[in-house]
């Protein structure tokens, strides 16, 4: 990432931490009657990273730059791959709240405008951190430090309620090395040691849905660092301070390599009773080494049950933090590179379909085209790439309590939980290379607004 993102291993300085008319209705439960079907459980080969992630029940995100939506092959291969994004810079208080309770969310929106439109899940990303901080809030005396954390808390999370999946509350508070101690900070050196709950418990006040998250680096195996976040976190839980998950930002390379207990400290972390994702994935270096890295951090994922997702720092090596360590999945033309395929074969998918243009491909955009009080219609546009395909489907998410009470132009079979739905043509689904078609469905929100997840398109 640019020099404002995240940071890495102990010898560099850390800078990120960064869809009502109707062919036919059918109602939910007569679909779910008809034949409940597990995503996990479909048999169709997988072709993209967010797709395949999804069949295993987590995410495949990308940090995404803002300036760089309007690159087209930075937006398609976005598209095509991801399914979560996290806003890179554009969310840390610097870039919202330069001035003090004058805050500008126009690139920050951009980024959850494009992911909503695609049916991408967002992180969001940061509120409390001690770096990338405007000058104003280190000069604030104690009092005026709180009420200013709690409103930027507010104001922030207030704008975004109902779009953010999870939200690193707190970022990187905790020192490198072997004390286990505290990072001085405006917020520690201020506020003390009690800032951490009071920002979460502030955060829970505002969003009951979003996932509430601390987020750190090089604490990815046990060691001072780490053992004091898992002390934090369990005594957390004990006393019910609303904390969810834990993010590891996991950036490797030959200095701070894969930890051999990488997956044994996701799990002990998961045994507390949080979510843990990993944030900022990068790892420096190329061909087979590069790819046999990558994949030890995806099956540790896969290993724990309560790993919900991976998150790389970023689509493409040329816009790297760290470019020249080449720490992608994509080069920077935009090629795939071994640790992709090795990342895909890890998840279980295949080269063969959902690719977002090659041969036997298709991609699926959504848009919301109608909303009122209590549901919103969406419609997901189903596009063939460069060759002519037979058939295809695609899953779609919907937020619970949210439940899907009619659908037009596609069949769907439903999962257990009643939230996913995955769509195949409700006649010949053949489409000429290029061509496109489209399915529609009608939801009622049940007080969650959230916009739909939509999976990548799969095509035979």
């Amino acid at each position: 990432m640019a020099k404002k993102s995240p940071g890495g291993p102990l010898a560099r300085p850390h800078l990120p931490a960064r869809a009502r008319r109707a062919v036919s209705l059918i109602t939910a439960g007569v679909l779910a009657a008809a034949g409940v079907v597990s995503l996990a459980g479909t048999a169709e080969a997988v072709g993209t990273l967010g797709n395949a992630a999804a069949a295993k029940g987590r995410y495949f995100g990308t940090a995404v730059a803002a300036n760089h939506l309007g690159e087209a092959q930075y937006a398609s291969t976005l598209d095509a791959q991801f399914d979560s994004v996290t806003p890179e810079n554009e969310m840390k208080w610097d870039a919202l709240e330069s001035t003090r309770n004058s805050f500008n969310y126009a690139s920050a929106d951009q980024i959850v405008s494009h992911a909503q439109s695609k049916g991408m899940k967002v992180r969001g990303h940061t509120l409390v951190w001690h770096s990338q901080l405007p000058g104003w809030v280190g000069g604030l005396g104690t009092a005026d430090l709180r009420t200013a954390m709690n409103n930027h808390i507010t104001q922030v999370m207030t704008h975004y309620k109902g779009k953010i999946h999870s939200w690193d509350v707190v970022n990187e508070a905790y020192q490198d090395g072997s004390s286990g101690a505290r990072r001085s900070s405006p917020f520690q050196d201020k506020l003390g040691n009690g800032f951490i709950e009071e920002a979460f418990r502030t955060a829970r006040t505002v969003d009951a849905n979003a996932k509430l998250c601390y987020n750190d680096y090089n604490t990815d195996g046990q060691n001072a660092k780490s053992n004091a976040v898992y002390d934090m976190v369990k005594d957390f839980k004990a006393r019910g301070v609303p904390i969810d998950c834990v993010g590891f930002q996991s950036h490797f390379n030959s200095n701070s390599p894969v930890p051999s207990d990488f997956q044994a400290n996701l799990q002990r972390f998961a045994a507390l009773g949080v979510d843990v994702q990993i944030t900022e994935l990068d790892i420096e270096g190329s061909g087979s080494a590069q790819a046999a890295n990558y994949t030890k951090v995806v099956n540790a994922c896969l290993a724990v049950s309560r790993c919900t997702g991976i998150t790389v720092w970023g689509v493409t090596d040329k816009y790297s933090w760290r470019s020249s360590g080449t720490p992608l999945l994509f080069d920077g033309n935009y090629n795939k590179k071994p640790a992709y395929d090795a990342v895909l074969a890890a998840l279980g998918g295949s080269t063969g379909g959902g690719d977002g243009g090659g041969t036997g491909s298709c991609t699926a955009t959504y848009t919301q085209t109608a909303t009122w009080n209590g549901g919103y219609n969406g419609q997901v546009t189903v596009k063939a790439g460069s060759s002519a395909i037979s058939t295809w489907t695609v899953p779609v998410t919907v937020a619970s309590p949210q439940k899907v009470s009619a659908t037009w132009n596609g069949s769907p079979t439903w999962d257990s939980s009643g939230n996913v739905m995955t769509v195949r043509p409700s006649g010949n689904g053949s489409l000429a290379a290029g061509a496109s078609t489209s399915f529609g469905f009608t939801v009622a929100t049940n007080g969650n607004t959230s916009a739909p997840t939509v999976g990548s398109c799969t095509a035979s």
